[in-house]
């Protein structure tokens, strides 16, 4: 009588070991899997990084694109042009004086 109480026993053991192993196993994937929480965490901060990088390139895109405007053929602004010039091109009028 002693060998069918071992075997279940021994079925018990199996089974509590197997479901203890794959309870392991997926909680460990929640968790630091490709789709886990910790990944999901990283993705979510660059996201907001990136989402910050982008708006700083829109304002850039937005004042070239006003810069741009202001220095075409149908709108000149001559002060913009006269900024571009001494920056750019390195010219001053001939009554200023230089001083570095």
């Amino acid at each position: 009588m002693s060998q069918p109480k071992r075997k279940s026993l021994l079925g018990v053991w199996a089974y509590s070991i197997g479901a203890t192993g794959l309870a392991v196993y997926f909680t460990f994937a929640a968790v630091q899997g490709d789709y886990g929480i910790f990944n999901r965490v990283q993705i979510t901060a660059e996201a907001e990084a990136l989402k910050a990088e982008l708006a700083e390139i829109s304002r850039e895109v937005a004042v070239m694109e006003n810069k741009t405007r202001r220095l075409s053929d149908s709108y000149l602004d001559l002060d913009l042009l006269d900024e571009q010039a001494r920056s750019v091109l390195g010219l001053i009028r001939s009554d200023e004086i230089v001083v570095r």
